[in-house]
């Protein structure tokens, strides 16, 4: 068998930024951000935007979540335009 073929399979925290729910899974992920968890342990840390506590799917409500100026540069380009008075 080949050794280092495949990755670390370890535990991870995932923490979603938008609303700063934690949860820890294993992952292979590759991370260079570490955070101490509930236990004591250190683990590796995954920053995400939007996870299953910030999704409208499983929240039930829309929220807009913008982390890259998205939303303003479609309003500058395709802002709300009004309609001409005749």
């Amino acid at each position: 068998m080949q050794t280092d073929l495949h990755p670390q399979y370890r535990p991870v925290v995932f923490t979603d930024m938008s609303s700063g729910f934690s949860f820890i899974t294993r992952s292979t992920l590759e991370t260079d951000e570490t955070v101490e968890w509930e236990d004591g342990n250190t683990y590796p840390l995954c920053k995400v935007e939007i996870s299953s506590d910030s999704h409208p799917f499983f929240t039930g409500t829309m929220k807009i979540v913008d982390t890259a100026g998205r939303v303003e540069r479609f309003e500058r380009r395709y802002g709300s335009r009004k309609k001409k008075d005749d």
